[in-house]
């Protein structure tokens, strides 16, 4: 009956997670979960910022609540993927999509060419139709 008696952590607030999102999205922040398997310092300073900003929240529920928003934005992500289901959108979507998908701060997909073998980031605005079709057939392959 141990678990009666601990206190739940406060429920984040919109504009908490908001300011988590922009800590989160620093470009200083993103490299380091980027480049670490080993991270439990950068979610320290990702709570001390938001210490910062006022908030009271320790390293493992900064972790916990990324995870989730994450794991939200996959999914909502995911479901729009699939073509016979309306377009799906989740709380804070807009700002995920700029950390997590597409964004200048996440990696381009990658194309082969397939006499090299040599990998080669696609133009941003590839998926837009931006990029007219080559006159000469491609020999590049999408990898994702």
């Amino acid at each position: 009956m141990q678990s009666q008696n601990r206190k739940r952590a406060p429920a984040w607030t919109k504009r908490e997670v908001l300011d988590l999102i922009a800590v989160w999205g620093e470009e200083s922040v993103l490299s380091e979960l980027r480049s670490k398997r080993q991270n439990a310092k950068t979610f320290q300073k990702i709570s001390k910022a938001m210490r910062d900003r006022g908030y009271s929240r320790h390293a493992t529920q900064c972790r916990m609540k990324l995870k989730e928003l994450r794991q939200v934005y996959q999914k909502t992500k995911e479901s729009n993927g699939c073509s016979r289901t309306e377009p799906q959108t989740s709380c804070f979507y807009p700002e995920l999509h700029a950390i997590l998908g597409g964004a200048s701060t996440t990696t381009p997909p990658l194309s082969m060419d397939s006499d090299d073998g040599v990998l080669s980031p696609m133009p941003e605005n590839f998926a837009d139709g931006a990029n007219t079709l080559p006159t000469q057939p491609s020999r590049r392959r999408d990898l994702w």
